[in-house]
Formats: structure tokens, sequence, C-alpha cells
């Protein structure tokens, strides 16, 4: 037997409307040409789907049971051609991100929750345990969005700016380089370094400052959360280097200092990398100008 979605709506209008007259109307088809359909659905049943003779036209037993299957099967495929419709318009889609700046979580986190207000059918997920082979999974398409302070030659891949910061010495108030106007690379000498618990590459002073010099500090201590680095650099447990608006509330303390990174200080750029074909989706570029939006905030407030 071989049901084709037509049969389905087919049924279902002659239940819903009672007759084959005014569901042919609904259908955009002839009387005829819906009467013959039925005929042919009937053959391969081998079964009749309508009590003959009655009016308003019933369903047979075996019609009930083909009348479930389409009140089942119907919606069903309604739903998937909106999505599909959605996907070919750009309101809906998939936007799983990687992030390789550890720190931008608290960043991004704001950016989503704007996005999914505006963006309802677009499916959000962030994949952070893809951050070091991030850029590989964007374009294996495992991943959509890669947030990244380095940008590469990639084939396929655009990398479009977001906001530029600058990495920043952090220690307590008491300790010894705040006397200093800026803190160069041999000063981490002899010191504690507390780090988000990422590989040095992935780090700003080690990729910008210390591995340049070939200087290592004395200790590395790993630390996830943002707030209990800054309680134990308050703490005199060590000194840290965070990008400059991950400290807009630790600005407005005494109990710590912020230093540039050499006399001129260090400026970064985060960037979005994207599939070429999918940077201009309408989602993809309206996440961009929030991501864009937001670090401007950040960056007043850690004025």
């Amino acid at each position: 037997m071989h049901i084709e979605f037509r049969h389905l709506r087919t049924i279902q209008a002659i239940h819903e409307t009672g007759g084959l007259a005014r569901a042919a109307e609904r259908l955009g088809l002839t009387q005829s040409a819906l009467s013959h359909q039925v005929k042919g659905i009937e053959a391969q049943a081998g079964v009749e789907l309508f009590v003959r003779r009655s009016k308003p036209l019933k369903l047979s037993a075996a019609g009930l049971k083909l009348l479930a299957a389409a009140e089942r099967i119907l919606p069903e495929v309604a739903a998937l051609e909106a999505e599909f419709a959605g996907l070919e318009t750009g309101r809906a889609g998939r936007l799983h991100i990687a992030i390789e700046c550890h720190a931008c979580f608290e960043w991004l986190f704001p950016v989503l929750d704007a996005f999914r207000k505006n963006w309802p059918d677009v499916d959000i997920d962030i994949r952070p345990g893809l951050a070091f082979g991030a850029l590989p999974a964007l374009q294996k398409e495992e991943v959509d969005l890669v947030v990244s302070s380095d940008p590469e030659e990639l084939e396929g891949v655009d990398f479009t700016p977001l906001f530029d910061y600058e990495p920043v010495f952090v220690a307590a108030e008491s300790h010894p380089l705040a006397a200093k106007d800026f803190v160069e690379a041999g000063a981490f000498r002899g010191q504690t370094l507390i780090t988000y618990p990422v590989e040095r590459s992935r780090l700003d002073v080690f990729s910008q400052l210390l591995m340049p010099a070939s200087v290592e500090p004395a200790a590395i201590r790993q630390v996830e959360l943002t707030a209990m680095i800054l309680i134990l650099v308050a703490s005199g447990r060590g000194v840290s280097v965070l990008p400059d608006w991950v400290l807009r509330e630790a600005r407005t303390s005494g109990d710590y200092i912020t230093r540039p990174l050499t006399r001129d200080g260090i400026t970064r750029r985060l960037y979005a990398a994207t599939r070429t074909d999918e940077t201009t989706k309408p989602f993809m570029a309206h996440l961009i100008r929030l991501a864009r939006s937001e670090a401007v905030k950040l960056q007043r407030n850690a004025a």
C-alpha cells in the first residue's frame, strides 16, 4: 500500500467538510478528480474508507484509522516545512559557539540573552570543550562561530573584528610592583602567576609578553573563576594578567591595582570567526552587532 501526504490531506478534508464537493474546493481539485483519488486509495488499501450513502459523508473503521494517521503525521510535516522555511529565510538555524577566550563568558552571556529574544528559533549552544581545536571544528561544521584573538588565513573562514582590549597586570595594592608605572616581562620572575586553566599559548601574558622574552614565573596557579583570581590577588597570593574590561568592578576597589604591560601597553583584538557562506546570515550578522555593542558597554564601565 502506497500512501502519500496528499492522500492523508484528502481524508482529513473530507472528514472535516463532510462531503466531496466542499473537500474538493478546499484542496483546489475538481470533485471528479477527488472522487478518482479516493477510489485509488481504496483500491490500494483493499477496503472502503467511507460509509456510502451517508450524509454527511462518514469514514468507515478503516477510514478512521487513516484519519488518525493523518492527524498525527500532517502536523509534524507542517512543522518540518515551517522549520525548513525558517532556515531558508534565515529566521531559524543553529548557532553553536566555541570560545578561545576564557574570560569571554562574562561578556558573551548578556549577548546571547539579548540574541535569544530576537531569534527564538535559532538553536544556541556553547562548546568550551572545543576551545583548543575550535577553528578546525568550525571548518568541519561542528561549531558555527569561534571567538578568537588569533586570526589565521583559513580557506572558507571569515574573521570579523569585535573589539580591542588591553591585557593589564593585576596585583595587591601592597605588592612591591604596585609602585611601578608599568610592568615588564622580567618583573614576573619570582612571582606566582594566577591564570585561567588554559594552555599557555592561549594566554596573552605568555603569548604576548613572557614567551617572547623567555621569562618564566616562579609558579603558576590555575583558577577557573575571575572573581576567585581577584580574591587571591587581593590576598597577596600572587599576581595576574586580565583583560581590562574584565576588571570593570575591580577598578573601584582599593584592594588591588592595575598597571599596563610594558611602557606602551599591549593591545589585542577579539574576532568572530565564521564560515564565509554564513557570515551574512541575518541571525549571524545580528549576533556580531550585539557582541560589539556589549563590548562597548564593558569598556565604558571599565574606564
